[in-house]
């Protein structure tokens, strides 16, 4: 997963926006680069431009045709590529995040450890000890895909679909880890348990992570985990802290 493009590339994307593609497949480089690019293109505040929005690798500039054309988007797109292009700025928030990782709460875990060649307590050290970036929400509101793992977590999906996980479900494949966001279906494996809700839609920030945030998860026991579901006065345990 090197596959980072040297000079990014400007693609039109239906008629009213154009894409920069920073990698033809997922890198650290390739996200940070493309998130940096989305900060850059926000406080640029572009005429005509009505949406910056990343993904894992590249970043959409959604433009508004009676005010604006994609000519004179893609000169302002040039401008800003040829200013500095460090993707590595410090993320502004960390989330602690308490997981359990017992066996009636993370089924797959061990599964996913074997493939990745260690043992389920390394596993769990390994996932818990290291911060991860939101690389980019999608799939479901606010639904992170935090990465990237080392490269022994390089782990496939399955063959076929695990029919439900629960929300907050933390779950696991190709270096990247997600927590679930809804009831649903997934071919991922389900390696640990949050109580942690990355939608909140009541609330005036619906999305509770930002692209660029970083995550680390902290390891409880199956009856600190049991207080924390019933504490209905914080979001899973979870807390945010500031970096700058």
């Amino acid at each position: 997963m090197t596959d980072t493009l040297q000079d990014p590339e400007i693609c039109p994307l239906g008629v009213d926006g154009v894409l920069v593609r920073f990698a033809q497949s997922l890198s650290d480089n390739a996200n940070a680069r493309a998130l940096h690019f989305r900060d850059q293109a926000e406080a640029a505040a572009i005429a005509g431009v009505i949406e910056v929005a990343s993904s894992l690798v590249s970043v959409r500039i959604g433009f508004d045709p009676s005010v604006t054309d994609r000519k004179t988007i893609t000169a302002a797109v040039h401008r800003l590529l040829s200013g500095p292009t460090s993707g590595d700025a410090m993320p502004q928030r960390l989330w602690h995040i308490p997981a359990c990782f017992s066996a009636d709460h993370a089924p797959q875990l061990a599964d996913a450890a074997e493939l990745a060649g260690c043992t389920v307590e390394d596993a769990i050290a390994q996932i818990s000890s290291q911060q991860v970036r939101v690389m980019a929400i999608g799939f479901a509101p606010g639904q992170p895909y935090l990465g990237l793992l080392p490269d022994h977590w390089n782990i496939p999906r399955q063959s076929a679909l695990t029919e439900k996980l629960p929300r907050g479900a933390l779950i696991c494949a190709v270096r990247q880890l997600i927590v679930w966001a809804a009831e649903a279906p997934t071919g991922w494996r389900h390696i640990g348990q949050t109580a942690f809700r990355v939608y909140l839609p009541d609330t005036d920030r619906p999305f509770a992570f930002q692209p660029g945030d970083a995550v680390q998860f902290a390891a409880v026991s199956a009856t600190d985990f049991a207080a924390i579901q019933n504490d209905p006065t914080t979001n899973g345990g979870a807390r945010c802290e500031v970096l700058r």
